[in-house]
C-alpha cells in the first residue's frame, strides 16, 4: 500500500521540534538550535538527519541519561589560534556551535582557528558548521566520528563510523560551494530513512560477515549493532572500485576527531558499556575556520570559486543529461521548493510525532493529523 504523506511547513516542524527539547529539559535558547539543526537538514532534502532523528538520536538518549539535556562547553585548552573542548556528553549541536564560532573568533584574529572536540555527542549534519563560517566570509571544515558502521577494506566488521566530512566556501552565487558526506557508500542514516518507508537497501551498500551484499534493511538495522553487518566504504566493497579510498578517508577523520583532543574512537563509541548498558557515545568532532581575507579580497574570491563553479557546469553533458550540478547546489534548490510545499511527513513520522506529543505532553499542539 502507497505510503499517505501530509506536507507540514517548515516552521511548523521546527518549532514543534524546539518545544519537544524544552519538554526534556533542554534549554530554551539550545532547543532552538538543537530543531534549526535538524530543520536544516530536511529543507535541504537530508532527509536522513532531520525531524526523523528526533527521538531515536536526541530525545530518547535525554530520557535515558546517557545524554545531557543542559550542555556544559568547557574549553579545557587554548593556545593561540587553536582550542580543545570538552562536550561533557550535552547536546552536540550546542558544543558544535560554540567551538565554530570560537574557531570563526580565532580566524579574525590570526587567519585560521582550529577547535578539537571531544566527549559529545551526534550533533546532525557537519555542514551546519561550515555553513556558519562560510556565512561570515570563511572557509568551513567540520568533520566527526561516529559509532562504529563502516568496514575496513578486506574487513567484514564495521569499525569505522561513516566519520563525515564538511566543506564550505562562499561564491558569488546565491548559493556557496558545500560538499558534505559520509566517508561510505550510504550513511546509517540514509537506510534509516529506507527502514521508515519500508524499502530494501540497493547491493553494495552493505555487507555480511561472509563479505556478502545485503539489501533487508531492518536486518541490517538491528546487526549494523551487533556487529554482523558493515557499510561499505566510498568505492565500495574490495579495492575494484577504490574502496580503500573510502577507508583511507574514514580513517583521516577518525584520527582528527580523536588523536588531537585525546578523545575516544572506534570501538569505544558504540555508546554500550561492558555490561551492555547504554552510555554516552562520546564523540569527537574536528572543526576549522579559515580567514579568506587574510590570502586576498573577500569579493575576489567569491568570482574565483563562482567561475569554477559555473565552468564545471558548463562541461559537455553525458548522454541523456540536460544539467550537471556542483555540490550544494541541489540542496539549494531543494530548499525553496520546500520552503513553499513543506516537510513530507509520512506515516512513520506521524507516528513518531504523535507519541513525542503524548509522551512530553505538548498539549497545546494541533498537528494536521491525528492518528499515523
Amino acid at each position: 500500500m502507497e505510503d499517505k504523506i501530509i506536507y507540514m511547513p517548515c516552521d511548523t516542524v521546527e518549532k514543534f521540534m524546539r518545544d519537544a527539547f524544552v519538554a526534556a529539559g533542554v534549554p530554551a535558547e539550545d532547543a532552538a538550535l538543537c530543531a534549526n539543526v535538524l530543520i536544516s537538514a530536511d529543507k535541504r532534502g537530508i532527509d536522513s538527519h532531520g525531524v526523523g532523528r528526533l527521538c531515536s538520536f536526541y530525545l530518547d538518549r535525554i530520557r535515558d541519561k546517557v545524554q545531557q539535556a543542559v550542555t556544559n562547553v568547557e574549553f579545557v585548552r587554548k593556545s593561540g589560534a587553536t582550542a580543545v573542548v570538552d562536550g561533557h556528553a550535552g547536546m552536540a549541536m550546542v558544543v558544535a556551535k560554540k567551538s565554530m564560532e570560537y574557531a570563526m573568533e580565532c580566524a579574525r584574529k590570526y587567519g585560521v582557528g582550529v577547535v578539537a572536540v571531544r566527549n559529545s555527542s551526534h550533533f546532525g549534519r557537519a555542514g551546519y558548521y561550515a555553513d556558519l563560517a562560510a556565512k561570515e566570509g570563511m572557509i568551513g571544515f567540520c568533520v566527526t566520528n561516529a559509532r562504529p558502521a563502516i568496514a575496513p577494506t578486506f574487513s567484514t566488521q564495521n569499525k569505522l563510523g561513516t566519520n563525515p566530512m564538511a566543506f564550505t566556501m562562499p561564491s558569488d552565487e546565491a548559493f556557496p560551494f558545500a560538499f558534505d558526506c559520509a566517508t561510505s557508500v550510504a550513511q546509517r542514516g540514509k537506510i534509516e530513512l529506507y527502514g521508515r518507508l519500508g524499502k530494501d537497501v540497493p547491493p553494495g551498500w552493505v555487507i555480511d560477515v561472509e563479505g556478502k551484499t545485503r539489501t533487508d534493511t531492518q536486518g541490517i538495522l538491528a546487526d549494523l549493532l551487533k556487529s554482523r553487518a558493515a557499510l561499505a566504504p566510498l568505492g565500495g566493497i574490495g579495492e575494484e572500485g577504490a574502496g580503500y579510498k573510502g577507508y583511507g578517508f574514514a580513517t583521516v577523520v577518525e584520527l582528527l576527531s580523536c588523536a588531537l583532543q585525546q578523545g575516544y574512537f572506534l570501538s569505544q563509541l558504540s555508546g554500550f558499556a561492558a555490561d551492555g548498558s547504554k552510555q554516552s557515545p562520546r564523540i569527537g568532532h574536528f572543526l576549522m575556520a579559515l580567514n579568506i581575507e587574510n590570502f586576498t579580497d573577500l569579493a575576489s574570491f567569491k568570482k574565483r570559486v563562482g567561475d569554477v563553479l559555473r565552468e564545471l557546469r558548463a562541461a559537455r553533458k553525458a548522454p541523456g543529461h540536460d544539467r550537471i550540478y556542483t555540490a550544494g547546489e541541489k540542496e539549494y534548490l531543494t530548499t525553496l521548493e520546500r520552503e513553499k510545499s513543506g516537510i513530507a511527513i509520512n506515516t512513520a513520522l506521524r507516528k513518531m510525532m504523535l507519541k513525542v506529543k503524548a509522551d512530553y505532553r505538548l498539549d497545546n499542539w494541533e498537528l494536521p493529523f491525528t492518528e499515523a
